[in-house]
């Protein structure tokens, strides 16, 4: 509620990413507002917690631009020890410029943020392998092969993007011979896809990788029309372990390019 509008012209475009502090596993991301002050998502998102007594949920408003770096719109964080296991607790957020608490731009209003938070702690025979995220994956659609499933991949973002000649900037995916493409985003070292790809496979991919390249395209420029900015070939015996994957990569043969992909192995039982 109440946003500060970070864009000169127009309204802002505010998305939330959340995660618990000091962990490793990728923040979750709720959809962007387009255009909205007032946001409203009512999106549910499950976070692995180890330890209730230390950790602390964080959230981070910011504002989506097309191009160039996301614009931070506030901050604010939940001590989890705060929460009575079970029982969900509704709390209204101040947002902050900093966490630190003697910090005076904390003064200026930034708005708010209503969050609904339940801690669940694991029954004994739910205890997730190795703290896996635990979200559960979509059953595998009618007609999937038996002992195959469908390979979901979903291409988020990149950052850090570096190209010689131009940066607009596509990502390309080769599994088994088959090419797949996102849209070209014109003029940007961020580029934001979320689009999602699929592959009926027969049997589990588990001795099988992935290529996806990162590549740069340009109509004008003659000589260099296209640009390879960074790859990565990431094995699929691990999404096939722990059904879902959502990692942020570091490109080989990019200077500081990474990129963020989902993989999901979805199977009929």
């Amino acid at each position: 509620m109440k946003l500060k509008k970070k864009d000169l012209l127009g309204a802002s475009d505010p998305y939330v990413k959340m995660k618990l502090a000091d962990d490793k596993l990728t923040s979750k991301k709720t959809s962007v507002k387009h255009k909205n002050l007032n946001p409203e998502w009512n999106e549910e998102f499950s976070l692995v917690v180890k330890d209730p007594s230390t950790q602390v949920g964080q959230f981070n408003v910011y504002d989506w631009e097309q191009v160039g770096k996301h614009d931070k719109m506030g901050l604010s964080s939940v001590p989890l020890k705060d929460l009575i296991p079970e029982e969900p607790k509704e709390m209204t957020l101040n947002l902050l410029k900093t966490m630190d608490p003697n910090d005076p731009q904390n003064d200026k209003p930034r708005g708010q943020l209503v969050v609904e938070l339940t801690y669940k702690p694991f029954k004994e025979d739910e205890m997730p392998r190795g703290f896996e995220e635990t979200q559960t994956v979509q059953k595998a659609p009618e007609g999937t092969p038996a002992g195959g499933g469908l390979l979901v991949v979903i291409v988020h973002e990149a950052e850090d993007l570096d190209g010689k000649y131009h940066t607009n900037p596509y990502g390309k995916l080769t599994f088994r011979g088959e090419e797949r493409k996102t849209k070209v985003v014109k003029k940007t070292r961020d580029p934001r896809w979320e689009e999602e790809f699929q592959f009926m496979l027969e049997e589990e991919p588990t001795n099988e990788k992935m290529l996806l390249e990162v590549i740069s395209t340009s109509s004008r420029n003659l000589l260099h029309p296209k640009e390879t900015l960074g790859y990565i070939n990431v094995g699929l015996a691990d999404v096939v372990n722990n059904k879902r994957i959502n990692e942020k990569y570091h490109l080989i043969d990019s200077k500081n390019g990474r990129i963020q992909i989902e993989l999901q192995w979805r199977t009929s039982s």
